[in-house]
């Protein structure tokens, strides 16, 4: 059963009575709302600023200091985009944190830059990993891989460098356009 509301807009109560035009509507709102996605987003990062978890500077500070690596290094915007993300999943679950970032990803930026973003932490392990009883190269089950070394860029260039509270730390406003371009619009559902 299809209702209307008082803007006359029609709002369907079940999808499989839904028509072409309510969709037609659906999909109008939804990418004239998209501008809403990157602003969620930057709001998670600024969540992060309360999150420090035993580190010497908060996760907002490390992924500011993350991106700005990655920028200084000369990657791309999707790249950069993505460092400054890495963690965002920490405002939600610290155990499964790089699968969080990852699915935010996904649908705005290119595969490889998912995958560094989904399997950072194994990377990152080389370098903590052993201190908590893991295996030092969890890394390597990922050798052979065509992103291989964008991932290991990522973690040890960018990455594992970036707790530093006299390091760089350019302020979220600086990335906020970057952020704006990337979430525009899916290139995939």
């Amino acid at each position: 059963m299809t209702i209307t509301s008082d803007s006359s807009r029609p709002l369907f109560t079940r999808m499989d009575e839904s028509t072409r035009d309510e969709w037609m509507n659906i999909a109008v709102e939804t990418t004239g709302n998209q501008p809403r996605v990157a602003e969620s987003i930057l709001e998670m990062l600024r969540s992060l600023a309360t999150v420090t978890d035993g580190f010497a500077v908060d996760q907002l500070t490390h992924c500011l200091q993350t991106a700005a690596r990655a920028e200084e290094a000369g990657a791309d915007e999707e790249v950069i985009v993505a460092a400054l993300l890495h963690d965002v999943g920490k405002a939600i679950s610290v155990a499964n944190h790089p699968r969080i970032a990852a699915e935010i990803l996904r649908p705005y930026v290119r595969e490889e830059v998912v995958w560094m973003i989904e399997v950072h932490q194994d990377f990152q392990g080389r370098h903590y990993y052993e201190h908590l009883g893991l295996d030092p190269n969890a890394r390597e089950q990922y050798v052979g891989n065509e992103h291989y070394a964008l991932a290991e860029q990522f973690a040890d260039e960018w990455d594992q460098t970036s707790f530093d509270p006299d390091g760089p730390i350019p302020p979220l406003d600086h990335f906020a356009p970057m952020v704006h371009r990337v979430f525009a619009a899916p290139h995939r559902i």
